[in-house]
């Protein structure tokens, strides 16, 4: 990771309970409301083992995005320019974890910006913001 890095990390997997609190609480703060779709965090079951899936910054939405609306700030965290962004839905495909969200009533899409909120909700402590 380069100098100055900031994500959300999976610290302890095997604490998760899927109670579905970090996805509740990340769709309520961008949303207003909860909706499994437009959490930027997802539980997900694999193989029956219960899988966070958290946005890990890799860059592949920004690659995908042809209007260059997806771009790395200071702290490394990828984000969205909500005025260059078309809505074309090019970084949802592009997600290799699916946690980038968009919602038919918004006009951008939203993806993890690593504010913490899902791990603050989180009663079990699997979460964790990064830094380096």
């Amino acid at each position: 990771m380069e100098e100055g890095m900031k994500k959300l990390s999976v610290k302890n997997q095997s604490a998760c309970m899927a109670c579905l609190a970090c996805e509740v609480a990340c769709s309520e703060a961008f949303y207003k409301a909860y909706n499994p779709a437009t959490a930027c965090i997802h539980i997900v079951e694999k193989k029956g083992a219960v899988k966070t899936q958290v946005c890990v910054q890799c860059g592949k939405c920004a690659k995908a995005c042809e209007n260059g609306a997806i771009s790395q700030n200071a702290k490394g965290v990828y984000v969205i320019d909500k005025k260059k962004c078309v809505n074309c839905g090019k970084c949802v495909e592009a997600c290799p974890f699916g946690v980038i969200a968009k919602s038919d009533d918004k006009p951008n899409p939203s993806k993890c910006i690593a504010c913490g909120i899902c791990v603050k909700a989180c009663p079990a402590d699997v979460l964790e913001i990064k830094e380096s």
